[in-house]
């Protein structure tokens, strides 16, 4: 028999259907930090990052005989803890509609710029920014997308991204 750590995703669900305590441990381990990670850096907060990934898990370990294998169990998975977290903020964060029109612009930091300062940097923006920034940036969402996860318009999700991008801006050009 297969060990737990050794097992493919499909036999980790099968043996998490099949109650097996060891293979619910596995799933979870396997995929924790990864997730927990996600979770801060949506939301920006580690407390909160716990809980998301705590409720997360109670929803993947509940929902798990429903996952039909369209995707990746790493990608089913992180859809979960995103919606996850992107709940909890919603009933946190007030979004606000901002109306100046702008063109999105590619950005040329001009100098070297290490990953701890950028993380900061992102960190530091408010939550909205941070959130829609992460989302688009980062995993990749489209507007569209991103808009119907936060509950907001398209156009408040790109104003929020043409005010991360220029926060950044600020905040990266105080370092050059």
């Amino acid at each position: 028999m297969t060990t737990t750590l050794r097992m493919t995703d499909a036999e980790l669900i099968k043996a998490c259907l099949a109650h097996d305590r060891l293979a619910q441990k596995t799933l979870y381990e396997r995929y924790c930090n990864a997730m927990y990670t996600l979770a801060y850096r949506i939301t920006g907060d580690y407390d909160t990052a716990s809980d998301v990934l705590q409720e997360a898990f109670v929803k993947i370990f509940s929902h798990l005989a429903g996952f039909r294998q369209e995707s990746t169990l790493g990608a089913w998975i992180k859809v979960i803890v995103t919606r996850t977290a992107l709940s909890k903020l919603r009933k946190q964060t007030r979004w606000e509609e901002l109306t100046p029109n702008h063109q999105e612009e590619s950005v040329d930091w001009g100098h070297r710029i290490d990953i701890d300062y950028l993380d900061q940097a992102i960190q530091s923006l408010p939550v909205g920014y941070r959130t829609v920034f992460w989302l688009i940036e980062v995993e990749g969402y489209g507007h569209k997308e991103v808009a119907e996860m936060l509950s907001i318009s398209e156009g408040t999700s790109k104003s929020q991204l043409f005010y991360a991008k220029k926060r950044l801006r600020e905040i990266l050009g105080e370092r050059g």
